[in-house]
């Protein structure tokens, strides 16, 4: 099969499952990468579409795992002001704000059953989702494709 059109199924198929998805998270196990580098990349996309430090990051999940607490770490480094997640029943209420936050939502999961060497990210950020597939050889995770957007 052409390369180019496995791409543009590959990432496709990443755009749909995003728009599928109720739940959000990190589905992988222990990772066979460094899901850091995952969470700069991902920053790096959305440094393109929302400037920081003038953009105010509401996290919608929790984010206990490696991924998360990596994108996290990576959102306050470059700048983004991010309000990490709190569930709505309990004590600790977030105080109002006078600047609107955007929501943000991952998934980061195996792309399918195409090999096992296939990932894709997904971000639900405000009202839009940006997905983009990986590809990891030897330990080593890289893009598969590039970032698609779906207003």
């Amino acid at each position: 099969m052409n390369r180019g059109l496995l791409m543009l199924l590959l990432s496709l198929a990443t755009l749909t499952s995003a728009c599928t998805t109720r739940q959000y998270g990190n589905f992988l196990a222990p990772a066979p990468f460094d899901q850091g580098k995952l969470a700069e990349d991902v920053v790096r996309q959305l440094i393109l579409l929302y400037a920081p430090a003038h953009t105010r990051i509401d996290m919608q999940q929790g984010t206990p795992d490696p991924f998360g607490q990596a994108l996290v770490k990576a959102l306050r480094a470059d700048g983004y002001a991010v309000s990490e997640y709190a569930p709505s029943d309990t004590a600790t209420a977030r105080k109002p704000s006078s600047t609107v936050a955007l929501p943000l939502r991952y998934v980061l999961d195996r792309a399918g059953d195409m090999g096992g060497n296939l990932y894709h990210v997904s971000l639900q950020i405000g009202n839009q989702t940006v997905a983009r597939p990986y590809l990891v050889q030897d330990g080593v995770i890289s893009p598969a494709g590039y970032w698609v957007r779906k207003e």
